[in-house]
């Protein structure tokens, strides 16, 4: 194994950089923190007050029938327009105030909260804006008129609420749903992972380990560390780690099957700066199971030297890891074998679950190399 770099861990799993995965798992847990989004978040101000003005315009004309003018249209409109934003603009802010007690409480009884203060500051509002009318002389006092306006008013901001509470409920569930079948793609696609390492390698490796045990113990021992690290990477069920971390475990493994295959392999790599590979982060095992797959199919084949090429570039926000191995020429394989068995499905479905659809593992076969491509977005920070 001549060539190799070995770098020094740098990143911790408190200071990795941040990645599509980890900002797309960042936004599903926030959408869930709390079935009812930020309130003042979802539109602008602006926005909050169209949508007040629609909603007191169609309110308006529902209530049109003791209406005999426009003037008192008008007047009717801009008393609707006044109380809905003194109820509807305090109350959002409210629950957003209190959206750390209500994330204590249980769906239902958090609606009921929500709902009871959306109706209390909706009679609140109503009263004062009905009776500054009444003192200014644009409405005249009549007290069942005023109690059957007020319980309206409450009937229609309870209606509204109560839709928007339901509104908010179902996404909550749809993110949720979404949320739990990404988490189970995902743990299934590592499982994957994990079974496919471990049959084959796991008792080629047994069998190394048993001939060097009296031959050689020393190197038995830093064999057993090899395999120890390897493993517990495999199944200790961390999804994304750091550009560093799996160049370890590429080089333990490649450690590993150096033991057993002699002089049959060399790799050499070219990698990006210490301080560049310090800002980069993939799916785990991922070029470990490319470089598995490829001295599966090619160097266990042959009697001959495989050479095996590695070159790393982070550029345009793009990460290009290209795979290139030399085929034995004496030794006959056939290329359409070797087309079908280096196929990179689950690997390039893992990438793409964390960074994207654009992500992917391409592998061209021709009569004298095979090529393979990972590539992934990766945003730059230092850009």
């Amino acid at each position: 194994m001549k060539n190799w770099r070995s770098y020094r861990y740098k990143t911790s799993q408190q200071n990795k950089s941040s990645s599509i995965a980890k900002d797309e798992v960042a936004l599903l847990a926030e959408r869930l923190e709390f079935f009812i989004p930020k309130l003042m978040e979802v539109m602008k101000p602006w926005q909050w007050f169209i949508y007040i003005f629609f909603w007191s315009l169609f309110v308006t004309v529902i209530n049109r029938y003791d209406i005999a003018t426009w003037s008192d249209f008008l007047i009717q409109l801009f008393s609707r327009v006044l109380q809905n934003t003194l109820s509807i603009i305090p109350s959002l802010y409210l629950i957003d105030y209190l959206r750390p007690i209500f994330k204590g409480m249980s769906i239902p009884k958090a609606s009921m909260y929500v709902l009871a203060l959306l109706m209390v500051a909706s009679t609140i509002s109503m009263i004062l804006v009905m009776l500054v009318m009444i003192n200014i002389g644009w409405f005249e006092y009549d007290r069942q008129t005023f109690i059957l306006n007020i319980l309206f008013n409450v009937l229609i901001s309870g209606g509204f609420t109560l839709v928007f509470l339901l509104y908010f409920l179902r996404r909550y569930r749809e993110t949720n749903a979404l949320k739990q079948s990404f988490e189970q793609k995902l743990s299934a696609q590592n499982d994957v992972i994990k079974a496919r390492i471990a049959p084959h390698f796991f008792f080629n490796t047994i069998n190394t380990l048993v001939s060097l045990i009296e031959s050689n113990p020393a190197r038995a021992s830093a064999l057993l560390q090899h395999v120890s690290a390897l493993f517990r990477a495999s199944f200790n069920g961390a999804r994304e780690i750091s550009f560093e971390e799996e160049i370890a475990l590429c080089e333990h493994y490649l450690a590993i099957e150096s033991s057993r295959l002699a002089d049959k392999l060399e790799v050499s790599c070219q990698l990006p700066d210490e301080d560049v590979m310090y800002d980069m982060v993939i799916t785990a095992l991922t070029l470990q199971s490319v470089l598995e797959k490829m001295l599966l199919n090619v160097v266990e084949m042959t009697t001959e030297t495989i050479y095996i090429n590695i070159r790393v570039t982070w550029q345009q926000h793009r990460v290009v890891i290209t795979i290139g191995v030399a085929l034995p020429k004496k030794t006959m394989i056939i290329n359409h074998d070797l087309r079908q068995h280096m196929n990179f499905y689950i690997q390039a479905e893992r990438l793409r679950a964390y960074f994207g659809q654009s992500a992917d593992i391409k592998s061209s076969v021709t009569s004298s190399r095979i090529i393979t491509v990972i590539d992934y977005p990766l945003q730059d920070v230092s850009l």
